[in-house]
């Protein structure tokens, strides 16, 4: 518990330095709390599983990977965060509050053994992002964006809540195990459809949180209107969590019913595919782009679903744990990226990154490197993520569905191809001819990224097996 502990304490304490006026101070005391609950969570890496609240939130290895995650992600994308700190100094710290108590809310969807803890941690997450996606005050695009959101994640969580009642209402429990138990031993054959019409609904609810097809559709819009440093946190933070509590879901509460949800798991599976990729291809601002790319990647990540053995250590559950931590890292790259270039140019369409290779080598680079983990060139971390899912898949029967995972993953590589050929073979207007300010500690994590990203694809094995 010290990681939901220390979040909420200094998630706190983090607002007096905002009274004070201390707006200097922030930055480094968020980021110097992230090391610390960074460093609490890995601590418990080899201690037994420990539950809390009457057995309604388990820490077990499980979920001090999925934590690492979050909380390392959210780490190295601090450091892009100065440019708003400087725009938005009178409300800077309720922002970096709000990311903390974001992640108390990540780290008990990947924690909880209970559906009321689920729920709870869902909200917690969620109602931070309803309020950070429309900080900027001055777009009218990001309160768009905010009020979009809070709609529909409020229908979808209606839609959640309904199928948790339905559940319980068929099975009797609220505890994953005792779940389990009830479905694999109906006490009432009668039951088994309100059962069954409860997990459909539960599958809309967080289909919806990970931007699955075809509960997709708010995905651009809020990207788009988000500021770039939060949209690049509703990327890989909620999605990792996201995912990390569908599996847990799936695996530890409705293995005896999969027989009805795989079906529907493969379809959404296949749209997201189809709907990702294809509707990249389309986008000219490459903010969008990235929004589709993230509805493509939740495609490839329910592969991982769809090829479930049972247990939170097996191939899939592995495979997922890989591919986010490799998504995450190459996406924080790419937003990061972005929103240097937006930050002066005030451009985020694929011109506005004409000529950067030759006014800002190492953004290009970075660039690069994580346009080709994001499509799965080998030799980075995007291609050891795709090859471990799509082996799980092979090894369950599900070759067709790989092949078409293939195909698209193929229709991926033109969309990630044209910002590095914006970058290296297109010249930039007189605008954009000034070299984009990058500050030291910046580059340090830039570097730090691409060198995650390729040990990544050169050792997969460091991080394949932890669960």
């Amino acid at each position: 518990m010290a990681s939901i502990i220390l979040l909420s304490v200094l998630g706190i304490a983090n607002l007096f330095l905002g009274f004070l006026r201390s707006n200097r101070m922030l930055l480094p005391a968020a980021m110097v709390i992230l090391l610390i609950v960074f460093g609490a969570n890995l601590y418990d890496w080899n201690a037994p599983a420990q539950s809390y609240f009457n057995n309604m939130l388990t820490i077990d290895r499980f979920s001090v990977a999925f934590t690492g995650i979050v909380v390392l992600t959210t780490l190295l994308l601090l450091p892009f965060s100065q440019k708003y700190v400087r725009d938005n100094e009178a409300n800077l710290a309720e922002y970096y509050s709000l990311l903390l108590f974001s992640l108390v809310g990540a780290i008990m969807m990947v924690s909880y053994d209970n559906l009321l803890m689920l729920f709870v941690g869902i909200e917690i997450l969620s109602i931070s992002m309803y309020v950070v996606a429309g900080s900027d005050k001055r777009n009218v695009r990001s309160n768009e964006a905010s009020l979009k959101y809070f709609l529909m994640g409020s229908f979808a969580t209606g839609i959640l809540l309904f199928g948790i009642a339905l559940v319980y209402g068929s099975t009797g429990a609220f505890q994953l195990s005792e779940i389990g138990m009830a479905v694999t031993n109906p006490a009432n054959d009668s039951l088994r459809p309100m059962l069954y019409i409860g997990i459909l609904l539960m599958l809309i609810g967080i289909g919806f949180k990970v931007s699955a097809a075809p509960f997709h559709y708010w995905t651009p819009d809020v990207y788009e209107g988000t500021p770039t440093f939060f949209a690049a946190f509703m990327s890989t933070v909620v999605k990792t969590a996201g995912f990390a509590a569908f599996l847990k879901l799936l695996v530890q509460a409705f293995p005896a019913a999969q027989g009805f949800w795989i079906p529907t798991i493969v379809a959404m599976c296949a749209l997201t595919l189809l709907i990702g990729n294809v509707g990249a291809v389309a986008q000219q601002s490459v903010k969008r782009m990235l929004a589709y790319s993230s509805i493509s990647h939740a495609g490839y990540l329910l592969i991982g679903l769809v090829a479930f053995n049972g247990e939170l250590s097996g191939l899939s559950a592995n495979g997922i744990f890989f591919y986010s931590l490799a998504y995450s890292i190459a996406t924080i790259a790419a937003f990061a990226v972005l929103k240097l270039v937006h930050d002066q140019r005030q451009r985020e369409d694929y011109d506005g990154l004409n000529g950067l290779a030759r006014t800002n080598p190492l953004l290009a680079f970075v660039m690069t490197i994580a346009m080709l983990s994001l499509a799965g060139i080998p030799l980075t971390g995007g291609f050891f993520g795709k090859f471990f899912l799509f082996g799980a898949a092979v090894d369950k029967g599900y070759i067709g569905l790989v092949v078409f995972a293939v195909i698209m993953s193929m229709v991926g590589i033109y969309y990630y191809l044209r910002p590095i050929i914006a970058m290296y073979m297109k010249p930039a207007d007189n605008e954009a001819d000034t070299p984009i300010a990058v500050g030291g500690f910046q580059s340090a994590v830039l570097i730090a990224l691409v060198v995650l990203t390729v040990v990544l694809g050169v050792l997969p094995g460091l991080v394949s097996g932890v669960l």
